[in-house]
């Protein structure tokens, strides 16, 4: 199976810092948030992946290119834990790129993979989300995909009201954690949302989501939305995620997430919490 991961998106909210940087280069702890992502593809069993960027997006190509000078000078000064590192990253899969030429919506970001993907299932992993679990989120469904016969999103619940920042379903459980989804919504208002439960960024899809992207109107925004061209999906289960997803798409989530993630860190933990206990001791 192959990977699309669309990080196209200007990265509004987090403006300045996305002026000349893409938000999927953002750290979070000690790796771009990207990087997560395709190392979530590959503990998935995925090794082909094909990044959907636009102009000023050369830093993600970079990252996981070879880099002969920095690899010489780890080298030289006997570096041998960094050089490691730098070459793993540059290991870690087969990584295509493709440019998403104008700024269409999630949907149309997708469907520029259609050449890459051909006529096989493949997995969507957006790229400013990180999920953390005992099985990686995008495993999980590639397992419902190849036990239904039909698409798998994501699913997370959300408080009603964060409702209108997401893709909300409606379903009936077929069995624990998974859904048959009869009705998706694109940011519903909170009292016409049909339930609490959250498209959370990852997919495995039946390559004839490119059909219906297809014919897909553009919707909310102006854009073409996936979340209607996987309403137009003859069959489509949910499953709600063992694990936790982080959304790194605005400024406190991405902090809250670095520090989570460095607190998993041996050496990092312990001066942390100690310079978090300043800070607090500062405020009262």
């Amino acid at each position: 199976m192959k990977a699309v991961i669309p990080a196209a998106g200007f990265g509004t909210r987090f403006l300045p810092a996305t002026k000349a940087q893409p938000k999927e280069m953002l750290p979070v702890f000690d790796k771009p948030t990207i990087q997560y992502v395709i190392e979530e593809a590959v503990a998935s069993g995925i090794d082909d992946i094909l990044i959907v960027t636009c102009r000023n997006k050369r830093s993600i190509e970079d990252h996981f290119d070879k880099s002969f000078e920095l690899e010489q000078t780890l080298q030289s000064a006997g570096k041998d834990d960094r050089l490691k590192q730098v070459r793993d990253i540059t290991d870690l899969a087969d990584i295509c790129y493709v440019r998403q030429k104008e700024q269409r919506g999630l949907g149309d970001a997708i469907y520029c993979a259609k050449k890459h993907v051909g006529n096989e299932p493949f997995a969507v992993l957006l790229g400013d989300s990180i999920t953390k679990g005992p099985t990686p989120c995008t495993k999980q469904l590639v397992d419902v995909y190849n036990k239904y016969g039909a698409s798998a999103i994501s699913l997370e619940s959300v408080p009603r009201e964060k409702v209108e920042r997401y893709g909300i379903i409606k379903g009936s459980e077929v069995e624990s954690d998974i859904y048959k989804i009869d009705k998706l919504v694109e940011k519903p208002l909170a009292h016409q949302a049909p339930s609490n439960l959250a498209i959370m960024g990852r997919y495995v899809l039946s390559p004839d989501i490119f059909d219906k992207i297809d014919e897909t109107e553009p919707g909310v925004g102006g854009e073409i939305q996936l979340t209607d061209a996987l309403q137009k999906l003859d069959a489509i289960y949910g499953v709600t995620f063992e694990g936790k997803t982080y959304d790194i798409g605005n400024r406190l989530e991405w902090l809250k997430t670095s520090i989570e993630f460095a607190m998993d860190d041996a050496e990092s933990k312990k001066q942390l919490i100690e310079y978090m206990k300043e800070i607090i001791e500062g405020e009262e």
